[in-house]
Formats: structure tokens, C-alpha cells, sequence
């Protein structure tokens, strides 16, 4: 019997309102030659309930762990279970265009490549999305699309896809990493290391519904980030960060920077709430460049203190 094409591994927690979104696109795909793997880390709000009223519209086959195991637990598990030729790894939080699954797959024709679609986010109307959010968001992808080859293993994270036998040889994600982020990073390190070429396919962007919607958001995730650093220092070595941040800094540090160092001794997560919070409220009064960097002050200063002080990023995603 001929493989499915595509198995799609959709790593959720707290995904109830989320799922249905993206199961909806999923359902509409102009091709039924795949399979959904949803992974449930812990069940804490009903997500099995909504994937089984799901079950008659997609070729569901559910994972469901009885505690929080962390993301790379499972993405693991979906991949261990998934029988199509192409894995596609996409977050419970994205809508993907009609032409997703078959648009991953086309990607891997006569070549062995991991193919990164990229995400843009859908951001409501808040003070942080005009301020600060949908600049950054435009440009998060104009910098993606302009990196040169060697550097796009950096972007492998929410929508990518890779050949399934591919995926096994690297021995999936790393389960070491249960911070926010960065086992995906390291994923697409190693398929770098390993001379995998990763293709970046803008024709695959899909909408982002999880984007930080608040100053306090952003910045919280921008700390969580930074101190998951401390994993990918610890396993890969300086030389590898180095190769992600595009090599030691070659110029002395600007004011700015001074600042943002500074600022970030006194980071914590209950100071960025608090800061978060005042930030919102104040910006649709300043100008806007003002505005912009009072939020860029926390989330730039929020990265540098997770990467300083990794324990000061105490909550759970």
C-alpha cells in the first residue's frame, strides 16, 4: 500500500480555542493524501473533547498525554506515529492557506531539503500591535526572506516540513529543551550540521493567531527565549551561538544598547507586567518612535535577562 504524501504533527496545550481554527483550514485542504497528528501535552481545557467532535471531517489520529511532557516530547510522538512521506510540523495556532499540504510537498520534488513556510501574525487593534507589533512582524519577514542559505536553519520553528526517513536520521527534536522555544532551533541547527539545505518558501506564510497581543506578553516570551539559550549554549557550545546571532560584535555597543543592558538587571517577570502595562496605557499619547522604543526597551531587555538570568523565567507556556 502507497504512503499517505503528508502527515501533519500539531504539538498543542491549552489549544481548545485554537484548534478549531486551524482544523477548519486543515479540513479545506485541496488535497485529502494526508493525516492530522495532534499531540496534546497534558490536557488542561477539553482539547481531546474538540479534536473528537473533529474526527468525521479529517483523518485525525490524536495523541493525548496524561501530563505535560513539553513540545519536543511531542513532536517526537507525532513523528514516531505518522505514516506520510513529508512530515509537516505546524502550532495549533496557525491558518494555513488551502495549498498548505500540497505546497510542502511540492517543496520536496526531486530534492532532500527541510522547507520553511514562515508565519505572519494577526494582530488585533491593541496599542502594542500600533505601536510596536506589526512593524516588528513586517520586519521579522522581510529579514527571513533576505537571509542568505547558511543562515535559514534559523528559522525553523512553527510551519516546516522535512522527509520523513530525514526527520528519523536526526533523531527528532531534543527533549532536553522544556523552556519556550529554541527546540526548534536546535532541530534546524543540526539538519544544518548534517548539510540539509533549508529552503525558505514564501508561498507557504500562514496567519499567526497566537502572536503577543500586549507590551507584558511579548516581553515575558522575549525572557523565556532568552534564557532557553542556555540549553542550545550547553549542548551545541559558544561557537554555535555565535553562528546564530551572525558572529561577535564588531562595533562598540550604542547608547542604546548600554541602555538596554542596563535596564535588563532589573528585569523579572512581574516587572514586565507592571512596565507592560504602563507602556500600553502610555503609548497612544507619545509619538510614535517614542512609543516604539519605550516597547522596545522591554522585549529587547527581557531577551538580554534571559540570556544573564535564565531562573528569572519562571512560568510555563
Amino acid at each position: 500500500m502507497s504512503r499517505l504524501a503528508a502527515s501533519v504533527v500539531v504539538p498543542t496545550r491549552g489549544g481548545a480555542k485554537r484548534l478549531p481554527v486551524l482544523l477548519a483550514a486543515l479540513a479545506a485542504q485541496d488535497t485529502d493524501d494526508f493525516e492530522v497528528l495532534p499531540v496534546v501535552d497534558g490536557d488542561i481545557d477539553g482539547s481531546e473533547d474538540v479534536l473528537r467532535s473533529w474526527s468525521h471531517r479529517l483523518a485525525l489520529k490524536p495523541i493525548v498525554f496524561r501530563e505535560n511532557r513539553g513540545r519536543a516530547a511531542a513532536l517526537n510522538a507525532g513523528a514516531a506515529a505518522a505514516t506520510g512521506r513529508i512530515i509537516i510540523r505546524c502550532d495549533d495556532d496557525l491558518e494555513p492557506r488551502s495549498d498548505f499540504i500540497t505546497g510542502h510537498v511540492a517543496r520536496h520534488s526531486g530534492r532532500r531539503c527541510g522547507v520553511v513556510g514562515l508565519t505572519t501574525n494577526a494582530l488585533p487593534d491593541t496599542a502594542y500591535a500600533r505601536a510596536y507589533g506589526r512593524k516588528a512582524n513586517a520586519h521579522s519577514i522581510t529579514s527571513a526572506l533576505a537571509l542568505p542559505p547558511k543562515r535559514t536553519w534559523r528559522l525553523w520553528s512553527a510551519n516546516v516540513s522535512l522527509a520523513a526517513d530525514l526527520h528519523a536520521r536526526l533523531g527528532g527534536y531534543d527533549a532536553r529543551y522544556r523552556r519556550y522555544g529554541w527546540e526548534d532551533v536546535d532541530f534546524g541547527y543540526r539538519l544544518h550540521r548534517a548539510g540539509v539545505p533549508i529552503v525558505v518558501a514564501p508561498e507557504l506564510i500562514a496567519v499567526h493567531h497566537g502572536a503577543s497581543t500586549t507590551t507584558a506578553a511579548r516581553a515575558v516570551r522575549a525572557l523565556h527565549a532568552g534564557a532557553a539559550r542556555e540549553t542550545f549554549l550547553a549542548v551545541h557550545g559558544p561557537e554555535a551561538l555565535q553562528e546564530f546571532d551572525d558572529g561577535p560584535l564588531k562595533s562598540p555597543p550604542s547608547l542604546w544598547d548600554r541602555v538596554v543592558a542596563g535596564t535588563s538587571s532589573f528585569v523579572t517577570e512581574r516587572t514586565l507586567h507592571a512596565y507592560g502595562a504602563a507602556a500600553d496605557a502610555a503609548v497612544p499619547r507619545l509619538p510614535a518612535a517614542v512609543a516604539e522604543k519605550l516597547i522596545a526597551l522591554a522585549v529587547e531587555s527581557a531577551g538580554i535577562a534571559g540570556v544573564k538570568y535564565p531562573h528569572r523565567a519562571r512560568g510555563t507556556f
